[in-house]
């Protein structure tokens, strides 16, 4: 059976039926959302092509997309079709540009910085949760800090599938991480450190989960993108500079001198590296973490705030706070240096006349 629908992006055609739920909504609702999404995003469809959907299968939003970047692109699995951009009234195999990605292909998600075999898996009851629970790692950023990569994920995705069946929208997730991020900064100044520790600690989760409820329920917002990115983006120096003020309540204030040395450091030094990612960016057209392999593993640790945060527990388990900061601050200088010296480098090399290509590309074209 076979259903068509106009959508913003163009005409799409639902192949079967499929009264599984994935993420609290039957497969359609998800498939359409998808298509609304790619449409508020900016992409447009080939005049004479539909979009096409197999509900008997789940699958990574990147194989959309893709196909949306190439008319005529068919994914299948095996004999099955499960998501392409082809001719309307057409047999969906007659496609040009059919890829099995049942051969175990990799592909290079540009988005979420990683390399990596997309999720296609045919939705039952029976493999209901562990499409979940793939799609959910599958939204994860390859190349991020270690402990949104190796601490996080199993705590939110409880989270986010509870979010999931309770409707909530990725915004209801942010504004309460943007309460408890604000109660953190308080706490800090007021040098209630473990009380700080576990507001921030449940703002830093649920920044996780509310990236995650959005890509696997397809309901991001621009505005919702403003929030988290704003959010995230201006908190940790007022994080640092607060925590610094709240060390007179331990009877450890900084001198003077020093003080200025530290928040000097950590704002100056944390502002310098956001321009020069963005300078990468902007010059190279990738993320400056996703360039070589040791950058990505850099990433792990780079003074951000969640590894930023590794050095104030750590500190503040010796009762040392203000020793904690002072290595935050000798941290972000040494990352900094690190930054700086890898965007010189790729401009030598940009000069010397060679391409600037993810080691992730080239993963990608050496296994097509």
């Amino acid at each position: 059976m076979t259903e068509t629908l106009a959508t913003s992006l163009g005409p799409v055609r639902l192949i079967g039926r499929n009264a599984t739920p994935i993420w609290g909504m039957p497969n359609a609702e998800r498939n359409l959302r998808m298509a609304e999404s790619a449409a508020a995003n900016g992409s447009v469809m080939a005049a004479g092509h539909e979009l096409l959907f197999n509900l008997a299968y789940a699958f990574d939003p990147l194989l959309l997309r893709l196909a949306l970047e190439t008319p005529g692109t068919l994914f299948t699995w095996g004999k099955e079709p499960v998501v392409g951009q082809v001719e309307q009234g057409r047999a969906p195999l007659a496609a040009p540009h059919i890829i099995d990605l049942s051969d175990g292909r990799k592909l290079y998600n540009r988005q979420l910085r990683k390399l990596e075999q997309p999720m296609v898996r045919e939705l039952t009851p029976d493999t209901r949760r562990a499409i979940e629970r793939r799609s959910y790692f599958g939204a994860y950023k390859g190349v991020t800090d270690l402990l949104t990569k190796y601490l996080w994920p199993e705590f939110a995705l409880v989270l986010t599938r509870i979010a999931a069946q309770l409707r909530m929208t990725p915004n209801m997730v942010s504004a309460i991480g943007v309460t408890l991020c604000i109660l953190a900064t308080y706490l800090f100044a007021q040098g209630m450190y473990w009380a700080g520790f576990l507001s921030g600690f449940i703002f830093m989760v649920l920044d996780t989960v509310d990236g995650k409820l959005a890509r696997c329920t397809i309901t991001s917002s621009k505005w919702g993108n403003v929030i988290d990115h704003g959010v995230d983006l201006v908190h940790p120096p007022f994080w640092w500079y607060f925590w610094g003020t709240g060390l007179a309540a331990w009877g450890l204030a900084l001198p003077e001198s020093t003080f200025i040395f530290v928040m000097g450091a950590v704002i100056v030094g944390y502002v310098l590296q956001r321009l020069i990612e963005g300078a990468f960016l902007k010059d190279f057209g990738m993320d400056i973490h996703v360039w070589r392999p040791f950058d990505s593993h850099f990433r792990l640790v780079t003074a951000r705030r969640n590894p930023n945060m590794v050095i104030l527990f750590v500190a503040l388990l010796f009762g040392r706070p203000d020793i904690g900061l002072i290595a935050l601050a000798w941290w972000t200088i040494l990352s900094l240096v690190v930054h700086a010296i890898r965007l010189a480098q790729a401009y030598a090399v940009k000069r010397s006349g060679r391409p600037i290509v993810s080691w992730m590309d080239e993963a990608e074209g050496a296994g097509a």
